[in-house]
């Protein structure tokens, strides 16, 4: 599992994780609209409050969280089944879903991402250009707790400073989980 505050490059470090690694990328569920450029079933499932709450109450849901006033989740059917097959699954979920996750799968490696600076992921929210003053404050708020708690719970915190660099410590860390 990959945590980390908005705005980290979560998604850039994926992509590339995905030239070095075999794995099946588990797309979230989610009310929040979709970003320009995003599609339903690739980046998200978007899905209404109502529907998200019908996949909670049927426990079709591995984990679930709310951030920023959106609830996400992680189906739950695809994830089994492709661990059934031995297969490597990676979760991109918001930290409460991760220690979810690893309560239900202590096996599971988690995996926050940092950013450099407060100042630098700033500057990386800003610079989308989908993010409001009000969104991007209240944003940066939850970076600090998301790396104060991942520091205590997570099995490993990398800081996103060069996307290389971190994805070959990425890989290093799935390669040989303990270290």
């Amino acid at each position: 599992m990959i945590s980390g505050p908005s705005g980290v490059g979560k998604s850039t470090v994926i992509e590339r994780l995905r030239e070095r690694l075999p794995f099946h990328f588990s797309v979230s569920v989610t009310t929040r609209r979709p970003r320009k450029g995003e599609h339903d079933g690739v980046d998200y499932y978007f899905v209404s409050g109502i529907e998200f709450e019908r996949l909670l109450e049927k426990g079709e849901l591995l984990e679930s969280a709310e951030y920023s006033g959106r609830s996400y989740g992680t189906p739950r059917g695809p994830v089994i089944a492709r661990l059934e097959r031995g297969e490597h699954v990676l979760l991109d979920i918001e930290n409460l879903g991760a220690m979810q996750v690893k309560h239900n799968y202590p096996d599971a490696i988690t995996i926050f991402l940092a950013p450099p600076s407060r100042q630098e992921l700033e500057r990386r929210l800003r610079s989308r250009g989908d993010t409001d003053e009000a969104d991007i404050q209240a944003r940066l708020e939850v970076a600090g707790w998301q790396e104060e708690m991942a520091r205590v719970e997570f099995d490993h915190l990398v800081v996103n400073d060069e996307v290389g660099r971190v994805v070959d410590e990425i890989v290093r860390i799935i390669g040989n989980p303990s270290h």
